[in-house]
């Protein structure tokens, strides 16, 4: 097929610059616009982010040489791309929420890693495993805006990313869970460049990141919930109780998840089965960037590793293991995800994807 043309709004910041990185031999995407800030626009990309590119290998020399634009320059964008990947984060969440929303009225497609919209009612909020049916409500979305090509879809935040998979492979399977308790240990990359001080971090575990709690309890209501009357209903059938840790990790976030079912409750080996057989829709379409297993599971008592298992299935997959009874709940088990990249651009890249395959993106 011949490659679509890309932007990438943020290219210059982490999720940005993985963006460029995963992109660079795409074999549907071609990346021909970056834009950021003011501060960044009018030099090269590899300007633009000299001294502080934090990739494993070099900047694509494609995109090295792009000029970086200004993401308030929508009209150039519009004549240069099929869609967008949207990593323009700011303080200024209604900031983020408008200018994606332009982007969208000059009839291209924004597919999200910002927060801004993942609320907004004809959105979707999406996991290409879960909840692909969403989609459905684009149409929705156009007409309530009257936009013809344009529309935005959303990930979710990298902080539910390690569990919401495994617990709607049970849900599926027939074995709704009620109540999550979940402690997460997420990496230092999670909160971007320079992110978070090395004195705050080295020999350190700090209790607290802003708005993370929050994120991880409420976001998995939406994505497990569905679409009535042309609005997304959230799913009130399961509780969430978050605690959210930054530890001294450089990518993958780790968590600690105990598990209480509705009513039937399986057992141990049915839920490693369940888990080690789930497949869906990524995974039908062989969409690139989807892993083959989407869920590995892994025997070994002291896995998974953050360094060991992260980039399972091309940093795509959850990783799980130390699955066992749990005194107060059903059962209990720890789980990880590669935070920038399933949980970040990775995971924007296989939505993209899939809104390709299913003929949303042209």
């Amino acid at each position: 097929m011949k490659k679509l043309k890309v932007g990438i709004l943020g290219a210059t910041g982490m999720v940005g610059q993985n963006y460029v990185r995963l992109l660079e031999n795409h074999p549907w995407f071609d990346v021909v616009y970056v834009a950021a800030s003011a501060n960044s626009a009018g030099v090269t990309y590899g300007e633009a982010v000299k001294g502080r590119w934090q990739m494993p290998t070099p900047i694509p020399a494609k995109v090295n040489n792009i000029k970086v634009e200004n993401v308030d320059d929508i009209e150039k964008a519009s004549k240069k791309c099929d869609f967008v990947f949207s990593a323009f984060e700011i303080s200024d969440k209604n900031l983020v929420k408008e200018i994606e929303e332009k982007y969208a009225a000059l009839g291209m497609p924004v597919v999200s890693n910002a927060s801004a919209n993942r609320w907004t009612d004809d959105v979707p909020m999406l996991i290409p495993e879960i909840n692909s049916d969403h989609l459905n409500i684009i149409s929705t979305q156009k007409m309530n805006h009257g936009w013809n090509k344009g529309f935005i879809v959303v990930k979710p935040n990298c902080s539910l990313q390690s569990y919401i998979t495994p617990i709607y492979a049970l849900n599926k399977a027939g074995f709704p869970v009620k109540k999550i308790m979940i402690t997460t240990l997420q990496a230092v990359s999670g909160a971007g460049y320079p992110g978070v001080p090395s004195l705050d971090m080295i020999d350190n575990v700090v209790p607290f990141i802003g708005g993370e709690e929050e994120k991880t309890e409420e976001e998995p209501l939406k994505i497990l919930g569905e679409i009535k009357n042309d609005k997304f209903v959230k799913n009130n059938d399961i509780s969430i109780s978050a605690t959210c840790t930054r530890v001294p990790v450089i990518d993958g976030h780790l968590a600690t998840v105990n598990i209480l079912f509705k009513d039937k409750k399986p057992t141990k080996e049915q839920i490693i089965s369940i888990w080690r057989e789930f497949k869906s829709i990524p995974q039908d379409l062989k969409l690139p960037f989807a892993p083959i297993n989407p869920i590995i599971y892994k025997e070994e008592d002291n896995r998974p590793q953050p360094r060991k298992d992260r980039d399972n299935d091309k940093g795509m997959a959850v990783t799980i293991g130390r699955l066992r009874d749990c005194k107060i709940f059903d059962f209990k088990f720890v789980a990880l995800s590669h935070n920038t990249v399933r949980g970040a651009a990775g995971g924007g890249i296989l939505n993209a994807e899939l809104l390709v395959k299913k003929g949303y993106i042209k």
